[in-house]
């Protein structure tokens, strides 16, 4: 759940931040950075930059070093089960769970485990996926751009709409089309994300980085739970195609209440 609230909107952000630097007229070397952008992560085989990622947060890593540089040791990436959120809270003070978030919960998991946030490894793996995704969902964004009509950016120009008057009021109205695309493959790559998480940990530390997808896996090829898997697999089916809808309904009213 963590991974898919952070990776959808942080990418898709992203990727249109990109693409709204990219397409500027005056921007030195685009076909550089649409290169940069887009073909070196995303052309990448996912094995070769799984593995890159893990020499990045290994314990004797670049990404450790550095942090230890600017401000001291860093964390057991690939290795800590601990939720960022609780990390932060210990380090406010807070580190035992208050009596209502640890005696109630939801689904047989107590509120203050709900609320420990994604843990450490699978912050690096939200960071993985983030970096490989974004190039491609830029490009999605980029021909959206080049469509919306230089006639009506001149003419909001002309009555003196800044420059986020006119991506709020223009810009992102008429990329709606290219926004739901992107939002709707965005989703169903988070929540059928295997490959990094087999490459990458396996479902560990203590169960934190484990997926409907990778869990379905384990269930029918290494437990022997056919059945179960599929269930599994029928489950997951069903969250993508029920929050697609729910996200073309609310793109859809957001659409019908602008027009109106």
């Amino acid at each position: 759940m963590y991974y898919v609230i952070i990776v959808v909107p942080v990418q898709t952000a992203l990727a249109l931040g990109l693409a709204l630097i990219v397409s500027r007229k005056r921007l030195a070397g685009r076909g550089f950075f649409r290169t940069a952008y887009y073909y070196f992560p995303s052309m990448t085989s996912s094995v070769a930059v799984s593995i890159l990622f893990l020499y990045i947060f290994g314990t004797a890593g670049v990404m450790n070093a550095i942090i230890g540089d600017l401000v001291g040791q860093g964390p057991n990436w690939l290795d800590d089960p601990n939720g960022v959120l609780h990390i932060i809270l210990s380090g406010l003070g807070v580190s035992t769970a208050p009596g209502a978030l640890a005696s109630h919960g939801f689904i047989g998991v107590s509120w203050w485990d709900w609320l420990a946030g994604p843990s450490v490894s699978m912050i690096a793996i939200i960071a993985l996926a983030i970096w490989t995704t974004s190039g491609t969902f830029m490009l999605i964004f980029l021909p959206a751009i080049y469509a919306i009509p230089s006639d009506i950016t001149e003419a909001a120009i002309m009555d003196g709409a800044n420059a986020w008057q006119r991506f709020r009021k223009i810009t992102l109205p008429m990329l709606r089309p290219a926004l739901f695309l992107v939002l709707t493959l965005g989703l169903i790559a988070t929540w059928q994300v295997f490959d990094q998480i087999y490459l990458m940990s396996q479902g560990n530390p203590a169960g934190t980085t484990l997926t409907p997808a990778f869990l379905s896996y384990l269930t029918s090829f290494s437990n022997q739970q056919w059945g179960q898997g599929a269930a599994i697999a029928f489950i997951l089916f069903a969250i993508i195609v029920v929050l697609t809808i729910v996200q073309r309904l609310i793109i859809s009213e957001r659409r019908a209440g602008g027009t109106s």
